[in-house]
């Protein structure tokens, strides 16, 4: 083990994301909430999770289901109250697990007070909490894109004005050049901190510092907007330090920032051990492979290659220095196992090779809800059957641009962020064991086959073997900090790398493909420890996942 790495608790434990409005419905409104997460806390203890990253529960309008916050100090009534919120933290310790709060300080929602009273006019108190401009020749003061399609500009007949919005037009985006703003921020997570919870999953986090020329772009590619416009501005770091210097470590908390434009170059001046920011990052390079220039839904073709590659360039990005998370799937991008896998006739067994990646990287693992059952995408037959806001904009866009309903559905089928946000499979009942009532969106047909119950009564199950990598990487400390390297890099089916420090190795076998392989690799002096194969020869089966370890 490096000398050089440090040790934290948040390196070593496991992130288990719960979108509240799709875990567990408690009233048959068909809307989760947090009495419906805190009837499901053993489950979770069960499952081995050490700390519970909880997506926005806060007052909101919904426009993009809570991450258009509207009160940042009050509960949303359709997940419950703050006396709610309290059980659920009080449960949450008394199971020996943490919680971090989701939060969205980039912007708020248009109904919140300080937005309603900002476009009341051009001079009053809150003017400047949000970006407002003048237009150019009878348009938008530039062409910046939204992340949801159209304009980032949204005019305001009130003040004759513009107001950006990099998501929806009912986002305005906050602005952190006004110390009233930033003074609020420091309030907020200071707010929640004293309450007790254990740290906060940041959204959007690179993008809170604009470039204040607003210059036009002439870039293309939405990605490469991202990267070199909207993120990484000019004081993004002295925010980030100063929230850090003031308010956060001022508690034993862990911080997680959403990665939108950071790379592998820009990684450690957000997470770099010497610089007293972020606890870790959520990179989202290999999510985004595949979106062509008009983003997720103008897909292209990429390889199983492509994805190692990022592995490696983050890896050797972050050294001994800096931390990130592991994560191929979460509330914005499609399934895992629909992605990265196989989820028709090798479903359960890619899930389960795709468990050992994650669990035996360099990097704190975070499991979206439902990965652990093997939840796959979901194929709805009609738009109107999706809830997505991007989705609905994006459609509109797509179908001015030429392209066909059935064209778009596919596209939305594979990318589509209602994907990962069908309500949980608890059983083979009505409505998935979700609700009693009907749901906000429907749950995935196949709910009848895939669900938490035929999980844990299967000693074989996908949740039993996540389970038992969890246990192997607690009991394992070299599968946290230990150095790593790539046996096997550029094959198109094969993934083979070695965890390793003074105390013991590992090698991992990953077969990412629906074939049988060959591998050529003496491992006798290792024992075969775990696998999602019960026959175990030279030969590597479709979607077949070992570790070995070291003879000592």
């Amino acid at each position: 083990m490096s000398q050089a790495i440090q040790r934290k608790w948040w390196k070593e434990e496991v992130i288990y994301q719960i979108y509240p409005r799709s875990y567990k419905d408690s009233t048959g409104d068909g809307i989760g909430d947090i009495q419906g997460i805190i009837s499901k806390l053993d489950y979770i203890k069960e499952l081995g999770i050490d700390i519970i990253w909880l997506s926005p529960v806060y007052q909101s309008p919904n426009d993009d289901n809570g991450y258009d916050i509207s009160d940042y100090y009050d509960i949303h009534p359709e997940f419950g109250t703050m006396a709610d919120f309290d059980q659920l933290l009080n449960g949450v310790h008394d199971r020996g697990m943490r919680l971090i709060m989701d939060v969205v300080f980039n912007h708020s929602s248009d109904e919140h007070e300080w937005f309603e009273k900002s476009k009341q006019s051009t001079d009053n108190d809150y003017r400047d909490y949000y970006i407002w401009k003048k237009g150019v020749n009878g348009g938008p003061p530039n062409n910046w894109r939204s992340f949801f399609g159209g304009s980032a500009w949204e005019y305001d007949n009130t003040t004759d004005e513009y107001f950006l919005h990099l998501f929806t037009k009912k986002q305005p985006d906050l602005n952190w050049e006004n110390p009233k703003v930033v003074k609020e921020v420091h309030d907020i997570t200071r707010f929640w901190l004293d309450k007790g919870i254990d740290g906060f999953r940041m959204d959007v986090i690179p993008l809170i510092s604009k470039r204040l020329d607003f210059a036009d772009t002439d870039l293309e590619a939405f990605n490469d907007i991202v990267t070199h416009v909207y993120s990484n501005g000019p004081k993004v770091h002295e925010y980030i330090n100063d929230m850090c210097e003031k308010v956060l470590k001022h508690y034993d908390i862990m911080t997680v920032g959403e990665g939108p434009g950071i790379t592998k170059d820009t990684g450690l001046d957000y997470v770099g051990h010497d610089r007293g920011e972020l606890s870790m990052i959520f990179h989202l390079d290999h999510m985004f492979l595949g979106h062509g220039p008009l983003g997720k839904f103008d897909p292209v073709p990429y390889g199983w290659p492509e994805v190692k590659q990022i592995f490696q360039d983050w890896y050797d990005a972050m050294g001994d220095s800096g931390w990130i998370s592991i994560f191929l799937d979460n509330h914005d991008f499609p399934r895992m196992v629909s992605r990265f896998g196989n989820d028709t006739i090798y479903r359960e067994q890619s899930a389960k090779m795709l468990a050992i990646l994650i669990m035996t990287m360099r990097g704190t693992p975070c499991i979206y809800q439902g990965t652990e059952l093997g939840m796959t995408n979901v194929q709805f037959d009609n738009i109107s059957d999706y809830r997505d806001v991007e989705t609905h904009n994006y459609h509109k866009e797509f179908i001015s641009r030429g392209v066909s309903d059935a064209d778009f559905l596919s596209r939305v089928h594979e990318h589509g962020r209602d994907n990962a946000r069908t309500p949980i499979q608890w059983n083979s009942d009505i409505n998935a064991g979700f609700s009693a009532g009907k749901p906000w969106i429907i749950a995935n047909p196949n709910y009848k086959t895939i669900h938490a119950q035929e999980c844990l009564d299967n000693k074989d199950s996908i949740f039993y073997f996540y389970k038992n990598l969890m246990d192997l990487r607690k009991q394992e400390k070299t599968l946290v900090y230990g150095e790593w390297q790539v046996i096997e890099q550029e094959s198109q089916d094969l993934y083979v790398y070695r965890r390793w420090d003074d105390c013991d190795s590992f090698y991992i076998l990953l077969n990412h493909s629906d074939h049988h392989h060959i591998y050529n690799l003496d491992l006798s002096e290792h024992n075969l420890i775990l696998s999602n194969n019960s026959e175990h020869t030279d030969i590597l089966i479709p979607w077949e996942g070992r570790i070995y370890k070291r003879i000592n």
